[in-house]
């Protein structure tokens, strides 16, 4: 049903640059303008802009908005200093992840998650549902531009547009200022790529002008828009997860490797379950890995031993275009998710040697 889908702000200045529009979380959305490889390579060394503007934005403030966000967040969110970001997902009931966000802290009593395009109605709802402190809840995703300029180049191609020191912007650290023109633009030192850069935060109507003066300032820096593709594949070189494939609800973020953003220092949806969880043991694990022989790993492909036991699942695969090699995530039994360990990934059928690496996959 096209109809169902919604367009992003600039979605006719996509399709003018040469975006190929595909629907993605429930979005038409730019997936590539040129190629793949070329695109991922920009980011890698250059630097590029992804608009994802399709991603959901939730402030949340008052008095109670730290104890709600204590309350549905599996992080320690009273660990932020106001301009400080923070990874972090819901946990859910029944020991998955309802999803992966990023909480900002704007004050003392206001705070910004942002969540997954696909889960925006499902996150809210939730949200809502557990606001039993009556935090002041209210969905801006609607009004909301976000911008991702990535690659070692970023802060240089774009420091002529605002009067901050983009260099001191610390990695999960964000300023609020003028940028492009324009007053009250969040300028963030986040990004999913693992390539540096920033994402901007701009009011829907001052995007297309946020927009270009972007690539005016990072002409000669080689600036260009780069798609979904590159996205995936740069995020996946970096081992990190995406909802819907690495995670999603009936996975926990322990088994997901994500301990580190699960802390039992405080009590949160399902804390009891997954702090016994943590102390027995997971029965499978999140790996990393990385193809010995040629072949295109792919979502679902089968994980076995070297005796061809079938122990898990490919959950994102690709060929890297760094290394120019099958690499992939997915999930195997426990025993085999030690670094170094040997496995094999089927792929049509054939059994190719591959080995669990520690992430990220891409080595510095």
């Amino acid at each position: 049903m096209t109809e169902d889908i919604k367009k992003i702000t600039l979605n006719d200045l996509h399709v003018a640059l040469g975006g190929k529009m595909v629907p993605f979380a429930g979005y038409s959305m730019p997936v590539r303008y040129s190629s793949d490889l070329e695109e991922h390579k920009t980011v890698r060394e250059g630097v590029g802009v992804f608009d994802v503007s399709h991603m959901g934005e939730f402030m949340v403030k008052g008095p109670q908005a730290l104890s709600l966000i204590q309350k549905v967040t599996s992080n320690d969110a009273s660990k932020l200093v106001v301009g400080q970001a923070q990874y972090s997902c819901f946990p859910n009931e029944s020991g998955g992840i309802v999803d992966d966000l990023i909480v900002y802290k704007m004050g003392e009593k206001k705070f910004m998650l942002v969540v997954n395009a696909s889960n925006i109605d499902k996150d809210w709802k939730w949200i809502n549902k557990h606001n039993d402190m009556g935090a002041e809840l209210e969905n801006i995703s609607d009004s909301i531009s976000l911008f991702a300029i990535q690659g070692p180049l970023a802060s240089k191609a774009v420091q002529s547009l605002t009067p901050i020191n983009l260099s001191e912007i610390k990695f999960y650290h964000f300023e609020i200022g003028e940028f492009a023109g324009v007053k009250d633009v969040i300028i963030s030192g986040t990004g999913y790529t693992g390539a540096g850069g920033f994402e901007i935060y701009v009011k829907n109507e001052d995007a297309e002008k946020v927009w270009n003066a972007i690539f005016e300032a990072g002409k000669n820096w080689g600036i260009k828009p780069i798609g979904l593709g590159a996205r995936d594949t740069l995020r996946l070189e970096m081992g990190y997860c995406l909802y819907g494939n690495d995670i999603n609800d009936s996975t926990s973020p322990l088994e997901a490797g994500l301990g580190w953003i699960t802390k039992f220092t405080k009590n949160f949806i399902n804390s009891e379950n997954l702090k016994k969880q943590k102390e027995e043991g997971v029965n499978k694990k999140l790996i990393g890995f990385i193809l010995k022989e040629k072949g295109i790993p792919r979502a679902h492909y089968p994980i076995t031993n070297k005796e061809g036991e079938i122990i898990g699942e490919v959950t994102s695969g690709t060929i890297s275009p760094t290394m120019g090699i099958g690499i992939g995530l997915g999930y195997v039994k426990s025993a085999y998710a030690s670094t170094g360990t040997e496995i094999e990934i089927t792929v049509r059928n054939k059994n190719l040697k591959a080995k669990v690496e520690k992430l990220p996959l891409l080595k510095k």
